[in-house]
C-alpha cells in the first residue's frame, strides 16, 4: 500500500542567537489513505510543529517529507486544517464563514454554496447558515471551522488541538460528530491532542511522541470496530487502551 504521509529522517530545529533549539529530530511518519491517526505526546515536544511540516507551512531542517507520492516543497492546496481557534469572521454568517474557502480558490459559487449548506447540516448546524459566528457556541464554532475545512474536498484534513478550548461535555459531543463526517468519505486525517481518551475513541493508530526533541516513540493501533458508541468509553478494551498509552507518556 502507497502511503498518503511519509516522512523520512525529519529533523526540525530553530536557532535563538547562540543556541539551536531542536523540535524534532529523526521523526519516520507513515499515514496510510484513509486512515486516521491521532498524536499524542507532552506539551513542547513538536506535536503541532510536526502537523505545519506535514502541511508544507514550515520546512524541515532535514529529512523528507511526501504526500501523495510528491515531495512537500511548498504549503499544500489539497488539505484542510482546522486550528485550536476557530479563525472565524464574526461580520461574516456562518454560511460565508464557509465559502470563504472557495472564494479564496476561486471556485463556483453556486456549487460551493450548496456543498456548504450540505456540510453544514451533516454537522448539525441546517438553520444556522444566516447566523453570526458571536451566535455560535464554542462547538457549533469549531463544527462551522470544520466544514470550512472540507468545502474543497482535501484529501487530507489536518487538526491541531481542534476541541482544546472546550468544556469536557462539548468536546465530547465533539468528538462523535467528528468521527459521523470522518465515516463517511475517509479522508486521510491527522489529529493533534493532548487528550488520550480522544485519540482512543477517534483513531486507527495513535503515535506517541518523545518529550523534545520530538520522535516517535511508540505507535499503537487501535482495534476498536467503527462506528464507536458513547458506551465504548466504558469497555475493557477501550480503558486497556487508555492505560497502554497513559504508561508510555508517563502520566501514571
Amino acid at each position: 500500500m502507497t502511503p498518503h504521509v511519509e516522512l523520512r529522517g525529519v529533523t526540525k530545529s530553530y536557532r535563538r542567537r547562540a543556541d539551536v533549539f531542536v523540535a524534532l529530530q529523526d521523526v519516520d511518519l507513515t499515514v496510510n489513505a484513509s486512515e486516521f491517526v491521532s498524536v499524542i505526546g507532552p506539551s513542547g515536544c513538536g506535536k503541532s510543529t510536526l502537523l505545519m511540516i506535514v502541511a508544507g507551512l514550515i520546512s524541515p531542517t532535514a529529512g523528507l517529507v511526501h504526500v501523495a507520492g510528491a515531495r512537500v516543497l511548498r504549503p499544500l492546496t489539497d488539505v484542510g486544517i482546522v486550528f485550536q481557534s476557530d479563525l472565524l469572521f464574526d461580520w461574516r454568517t456562518v454560511l460565508g464563514n464557509v465559502t470563504l474557502q472557495a472564494e479564496v480558490r476561486g471556485q463556483d459559487k453556486r456549487q460551493a454554496r450548496a456543498k456548504a449548506i450540505g456540510l453544514l447540516k451533516r454537522a448539525g448546524l441546517e438553520g444556522f447558515e444566516d447566523r453570526r459566528p458571536w451566535e455560535l457556541s464554542g462547538g457549533m464554532r469549531q463544527r462551522v471551522a470544520i466544514c470550512r475545512a472540507l468545502l474543497h474536498d482535501a484529501s487530507i484534513l489536518l487538526m491541531d488541538e481542534p476541541f482544546g478550548a472546550l468544556d469536557a461535555l462539548t468536546r465530547d459531543q465533539m468528538n462523535f460528530v467528528l468521527q459521523e463526517i470522518w465515516s463517511e468519505d475517509r479522508r486521510t486525517a491527522i489529529l493533534v491532542t493532548h487528550s488520550i481518551s480522544e485519540a482512543v475513541f477517534l483513531s486507527d493508530r495513535v503515535l506517541v511522541m518523545s518529550a523534545r526533541p520530538g520522535r516517535i516513540a511508540r505507535t499503537i493501533a487501535v482495534d476498536l470496530p467503527r462506528p464507536r458508541p458513547v458506551d465504548v468509553r466504558e469497555s475493557p478494551e477501550f480503558l486497556r487502551y487508555q492505560r497502554l498509552l497513559r504508561d508510555e507518556i508517563g502520566y501514571g
